[in-house]
């Protein structure tokens, strides 16, 4: 079972596990946020996070949407399937307050739990 932090296990860290998930995705995006998932062979969902520079801006706010994108998967990932999930952003993404951020990656959560139900 996996843990209500953030350890190493929860994380995906290596290329070939992103390149996985990048492969053949399921995709769910807003105006803010894209999240690509895809089932792995675990018992916990996995966070990758793919926050470049071209759309969070500098290293402060890159740094800030992360934390907000962390804590969000941290408190939500018991109400998620056995998926790879790996969230990207999209142009503007370091103009979105934490409130905004938090409210769509909710809802991605949301309707991740329920795609994975369906099928």
């Amino acid at each position: 079972m996996c843990a209500s932090t953030f350890p190493p296990r929860v994380r995906l860290r290596k290329s070939r596990e992103f390149s996985r998930v990048f492969q053949r995705p399921v995709r769910a995006g807003d105006d803010c946020l894209v999240v690509l998932a895809r089932s792995n062979e675990l018992s916990c969902a996995r966070l990758g996070m793919a926050v470049s520079i071209k759309h969070a801006g500098n290293a402060v706010q890159r740094n800030r949407v992360r934390r907000v994108i962390r804590e969000s998967f941290r408190q939500h990932q018991h109400e998620l399937p056995a998926v790879d999930v790996v969230v990207t952003g999209r142009p503007g993404l370091a103009l979105r307050s934490n409130a905004e951020l938090r409210r769509s990656l909710e809802q991605h959560w949301h309707r991740l739990g329920r795609r994975w139900q369906k099928s």
